[in-house]
């Protein structure tokens, strides 16, 4: 499967973002997604994810701040940003994960889109 992310970009503190992943392959309900984010200096960390059959899940620091979804008809999965905050300030990227892996583990993931550079002005 190809991943391809999209919708970075520079926003003010408190401002929001949609960023966009579409893969090619079977459709995105088939797939187990997640967003990771590695800021400058750190280590890359697990942002939200969505399982096959609709599970969400999202990391302490963004529940009730982001949230994600899918989109099976543009074979897309989306994750949107609202109240952003400085700290949210990395760059974004979406992977696919084998059924029955712990959503959170980065290294579990086997496929990567680019990265996306979210930057949150203060």
């Amino acid at each position: 499967v190809q991943l391809q992310a999209s919708g970075g970009g520079l926003v003010q503190d408190g401002g929001s973002l949609r960023l966009s992943c579409a893969a090619s392959g079977r459709t995105v309900s088939t797939y187990n997604f997640g967003w990771f984010r590695q800021a400058p200096g750190k280590e890359r960390e697990f942002v939200a994810a969505i399982s096959s059959v609709g599970t969400t899940y999202y990391a302490n620091s963004v529940r009730g701040r982001f949230t994600m979804s899918r989109d099976s008809a543009k074979n897309t999965v989306y994750l949107q940003m609202n109240s952003l905050k400085p700290e949210d300030t990395a760059v974004y990227r979406c992977a696919v994960r084998k059924a029955g892996t712990a959503y959170y583990v980065s290294s579990l993931y086997e496929y990567w889109g680019q990265g996306t550079l979210v930057t949150v002005s203060s």
